[in-house]
């Protein structure tokens, strides 16, 4: 590998041409990005500075024949690309106006092409694919289809709208482009590996998205004409599946959702590229085979992020609802199930009851309030509990089965939150009233297009018909009641009713009376409106609401087959423990108390040699000796914050409990430092406290 200092002019200027390989990504520089670009070269000449640095460009030159040389940019292309568009603007602005000091002719010669040859040969940088051909047309001022979505032209049309402003003079602008400095590095084919250079870029915060790194590392294992052809054939109509203006992060969250599929678990945001590599290392597939995987299923994670369906109108309202309420933690899930689908082993029915359940799954737990950081988990693990001869009964047996802070409300729990719950202040507020106006109903309302409205208003200062209406009581019915689904509807009128009264909203032009909606019928049969009215209209929506999300019935004998249970197994108490004597009992008695009131959902297991508390995983591990209590952390050593220096590194000891981290804990006095290390350790399940 070889550096060299070097200017944008005479990179450009030599006689040869820069190639973007295949597997690198299309031209991705954004607006912003083109904007810091000319701010930095308008402050170089404001401040008169001799010289800014770029950055630096990665290639492996190819053999020359009579002077002219080829390059591979290895990194750089977005860079290298975006001064050539700057450029190309520059000389279309000064073939326009003659007298501002430019040569465009110069600018095309020595910038842009190589003047004597032809073909592609002629043009200094060629791009790949779609950007190859619009930069050509735009070097050749060849006119583009209009309406046609690149970056190539917006960052070219952007860079134009500059110029003409005259910030700074075509003139000064381009002296100034002059002294842009870059590092040329030169890699050595023989020595330098172009593969571990990406890699090395990445790990130093180079703009380079797991993205890039996968498709780096798939196609730079083929040879040439396979890199084409899987390229032309299957990658870039992957790519093609993700819209234009969040393609990066789109294929980003399909690749971590690919492999949480594939795995089993959930790969670290900023682990993807490392988790794919071990995954393609382990998968027993060609590049191709993978390729083509890769393919199938993003073809499956686009119809569900885009809401598309060529098989059912159901899936495509299904696939809505998902997005409306944020559902990506289940995709994992989905793109599995979808393709057992499309492999035949369920029906579109089964399919819709699955995504159905989902979405229940997820309503249900909002309603009831439960915290959300396991769901990711939650879909992670599931595939693995399909029984592919009973898949619809499997699934539902794995929710049934959920407990503690994973568990599925069923309609008990449900329905007493769903009737005394803040909806209002819910993300999905508009979308649970727009379910219960649409069930069973033909002509579907678009919910988006009406506003939320409180038949009591909000206003704390009530009228006095509203006073009237209300009671005594009326303060406490409206902080209760206010925001609860029986007072909640949606109307198209929410700035004429304000704080009416309940008169009023029902006979005003555009009120209750002349609504369509379903879910105004009960208000409208009302004469007046307090919390009699709103317990019962709240019943009545509950009723919808169960139909709606509903709990995954099952009769017993169909979960049975299901449970575990081991007749044989031994089982423990705090007594199973032999060195247990009236001190330790005390000490365990207080420690035992002060873990459980951590959360509801910890839960304790005797087990053969300790006591194990866990709420995901196990967290803490008691093991009872004559002295006092042994306590095991299970946690990183290096991430255990102690000020007291009462924690031991237990990695390479060893012990009975759970966990690299021990404290011995014989004295009451101790019990609220030990209980410090603890919560650190519970603070890292994915349960809130």
């Amino acid at each position: 590998m070889n550096a060299f200092k070097n200017n944008i002019y005479s990179y450009l200027g030599v006689v040869g041409q820069y190639l973007i390989p295949i597997y690198q990504r299309t031209y991705s520089c954004e607006k912003e990005q083109c904007a810091r670009i000319w701010s930095d070269i308008v402050n170089l000449y404001q401040c008169k500075g001799e010289g800014h640095f770029v950055g630096s460009i990665v290639r492996i030159d190819e053999l020359s024949a009579a002077g002219y040389q080829r390059s591979m940019i290895i990194d750089g292309q977005q860079r290298l690309t975006t001064f050539t568009l700057l450029l190309t603007a520059l000389r279309d602005y000064a073939s326009i106006h003659n007298d501002c000091g430019v040569n465009p002719d110069k600018i095309t010669n020595t910038l842009l092409l190589n003047q004597y040859e032809t073909g592609y040969d002629k043009y200094k940088l060629l791009l790949t694919q779609s950007d190859k051909d619009i930069l050509i047309k735009k070097i050749e001022r060849i006119p583009i289809t209009e309406n046609l979505k690149s970056r190539v032209l917006d960052n070219y049309n952007f860079f134009a709208g500059q110029i003409a402003k005259l910030e700074i003079s075509p003139a000064n602008l381009y002296d100034t482009i002059g002294k842009l400095q870059i590092v040329d590095i030169v890699l050595d084919r023989q020595y330098d590996d172009p593969q571990s250079i990406f890699e090395s870029l990445n790990s130093t915060g180079m703009d380079l998205k797991d993205s890039d790194l996968i498709r780096n590392y798939m196609l730079m294992g083929l040879n040439a004409s396979a890199q084409i052809n899987v390229y032309n054939n299957i990658w870039r109509p992957t790519e093609l599946l993700f819209n234009y203006e969040h393609q990066n992060e789109l294929m980003n969250n399909f690749y971590r959702d690919y492999l949480t599929m594939k795995i089993g678990r959930i790969p670290i945001k900023n682990e993807i590229y490392k988790e794919f590599k071990t995954y393609r290392a382990n998968c027993g597939m060609s590049i191709n085979d993978l390729c083509q995987d890769i393919y199938k299923f993003a073809k499956y994670y686009a119809d569900i992020y885009f809401c598309r369906s060529d098989d059912s109108e159901v899936l495509k309202s299904l696939y809505e609802d998902m997005k409306t309420i944020r559902m990506d933690v289940s995709y994992p899930f989905i793109l599995k199930v979808y393709d057992d689908y499309n492999k035949g082993l369920i029906t579109v029915e089964d399919l819709q009851e699955i995504l159905r359940l989902c979405v229940s799954y997820i309503i249900r737990r909002a309603v009831c309030n439960i915290p959300t950081n396991s769901l990711n988990k939650t879909f992670a693990i599931i595939k693995g509990h399909i029984c592919n001869d009973d898949y619809l009964n499997s699934v539902k047996v794995f929710f049934i089965m959920l407990d503690s802070y994973k568990e599925f409300p069923n309609d008990e729990r449900f329905i007493s939150s769903f009737l005394e719950r803040d909806i209002y202040t819910m993300k999905r507020c508009r979308y649970v009233l727009g379910q219960l106006e649409n069930w069973d109903n033909k002509s579907v309302v678009s919910a988006e297009s009406l506003t939320i409205e409180h038949i009591i208003p909000q206003n704390q200062h009530l009228s006095a018909d509203w006073k009237a209406m209300l009671g005594e009581d009326w303060s406490e019915i409206q902080k209760k009641y206010l925001h609860t689904i029986g007072n909640l509807t949606l109307t198209s009128y929410n700035s004429e009713m304000s704080d009416s009264s309940f008169e009023e909203k029902l006979d005003m032009d555009g009120g209750f009376k002349q609504s369509a909606l379903r879910i105004n019928k009960y208000v409208i049969m009302q004469s007046k409106w307090s919390k009699k009215q709103i317990i019962e209209r709240a019943e009545q929506l509950g009723e919808i609401a169960k139909k709606i999300w509903s709990y995954p019935m099952l009769s017993e004998d169909k979960i049975a087959p299901y449970r575990k249970i081991d007749d044989t197994a031994p089982q423990y108490s705090i007594n199973s423990y032999d060195q247990l004597n009236a001190y330790n009992t005390i000490l365990f008695e207080k420690l035992n108390t002060r873990i459980f009131s951590l959360s509801t959902f910890v839960k304790r297991e005797f087990r053969k040699y300790h006591v194990a508390y866990k709420a995901d995983t196990v967290f803490v591990s008691l093991v009872i000796q004559s002295k006092g209590i042994r306590v095991f952390i299970n946690m990183n050593y290096n991430m255990v914050i102690d000020p007291k220096g009462i924690t031991r590194n237990v990695t390479e000891v060893g012990h009975l409990g759970t966990g690299d981290v021990e404290i011995f804990f014989d004295s009451l006095s101790d019990i609220d430092d030990v209980m410090i290390i603890i919560e650190q350790a519970f603070q890292l399940q994915d349960v809130d406290l």
